[in-house]
C-alpha cells in the first residue's frame, strides 16, 4: 500500500488556512500530515480545520499564546500517539508529536530556533538539548519500529543546503555545532531521505525570507526533512520538495513509502 507522509511549517495554521490549507489537505494525496508553527489553540481553530471531514487530528499546544505548537492530520487513526518528552522545558512549547500507525512511527517535530530574541544564538543550547532528547527517545523507538522523522529542523546540514552559506556561518541554522548534531543523527544511521535521492542537487530550499523577493529570487535554505530509520528507509520510494506550494514561508517536503 502507497502512503504518502508530508511535513509542513504552516506559520500560522489560522493564516494558513486563509490562503489555501484545506485545498492542499484534500488535494495534495497526502495521508499523514504533519504540521509545525501552528500558533493557535486548537479551539481557535476554524472548525474545518481542527476536525476536517475524514481526517482524523491531534493537535500540541504551547503555553505561551500564539507560540510554537504542532499538529497530525491522518486519514486512519494512530494506534497510539505520544506529546511529551518527559521534561517540562520542552513540552511546555508543545514541539513534539509522535504517532504509531500499524508497524509505522511518524514522529512531526518542531525544532527550535537558537538564534533567541535577541538574535545572539543564545537558544542554541536549548535547541541542541532539544535535539538529543529526541533523539534518545526515537532511538528506543526504532529498535522496533521503522520510524519517520519529519518537520522543521531549523538547521542546513551543508553548503548545498542554503543560498549562502558564507554569509550565515555565524548564525544560528548553520552553525558548526548545529550541523555537527545533525552529522550524529546521520552517523547514528537515520537518512536524509531527498538527500538519499537527490545527492548532489543544488537549490532545493524549503524556507524562504518572507521579504526582498527572496522567493521569487530562490534565496533559500533547506532546514525541512523527513529522516528516516534504517528499516522506514527501505519503505521509501520518493522523497520530494514542492516549492510551489504557497501560504506559508515555508513549503512541504515529503515521502511515499510502500506499506
Amino acid at each position: 500500500m502507497r502512503v504518502r507522509v508530508v511535513s509542513w511549517n504552516v506559520n500560522g495554521l489560522r493564516a494558513c488556512a486563509g490562503k489555501g490549507f484545506g485545498e492542499f489537505l484534500e488535494g495534495s494525496g497526502v495521508d499523514v500530515l504533519g504540521v509545525q508553527e501552528v500558533r493557535a489553540l486548537p479551539e481557535q481553530l476554524p472548525p474545518e480545520v481542527r476536525d476536517p471531514a475524514g481526517w482524523h487530528t491531534c493537535f500540541v499546544a504551547a503555553e505561551r499564546r500564539g507560540y510554537s505548537g504542532v499538529g497530525l492530520f491522518s486519514r486512519v487513526c494512530p494506534d497510539r500517539v505520544e506529546t511529551s518528552l518527559g521534561e517540562p522545558r520542552f513540552d511546555t512549547e508543545g514541539r513534539l508529536v509522535i504517532a504509531r500507525f500499524g508497524k509505522l512511527v511518524v514522529a512531526n517535530a518542531y525544532f527550535p530556533k537558537g538564534s533567541g530574541k535577541e538574535r545572539d544564538n543564545s537558544r542554541v543550547e536549548y535547541k541542541l538539548d532539544f535535539y538529543r532528547a529526541v533523539f534518545d527517545r526515537l532511538q528506543t523507538l526504532r529498535r522496533r519500529h521503522p520510524v519517520l522523522v519529519l518537520g522543521d529542523y531549523n538547521t542546513a546540514h551543508t553548503e548545498l543546503d542554503l543560498a549562502r552559506p558564507k554569509d550565515n556561518v555565524k548564525n544560528s541554522g548553520f552553525l558548526p555545532e548545529e550541523r555537527a548534531e545533525l552529522d550524529r543523527w546521520l552517523a547514528a544511521g537515520w537518512v536524509d531521505t531527498f538527500r538519499a535521492r537527490h545527492p548532489d542537487a543544488p537549490g532545493h530550499y524549503t524556507w524562504w525570507r518572507q521579504w526582498g523577493g527572496a522567493r521569487e529570487k530562490n534565496v533559500g535554505w533547506r532546514i525541512d526533512y523527513v529522516l528516516a530509520s534504517p528499516s522506514a528507509m527501505r519503505l521509501v520510494r520518493d522523497a520530494f520538495i514542492w516549492p510551489d506550494v504557497t501560504g506559508s514561508d515555508h513549503c512541504p517536503v515529503g515521502v511515499d513509502i510502500d506499506l
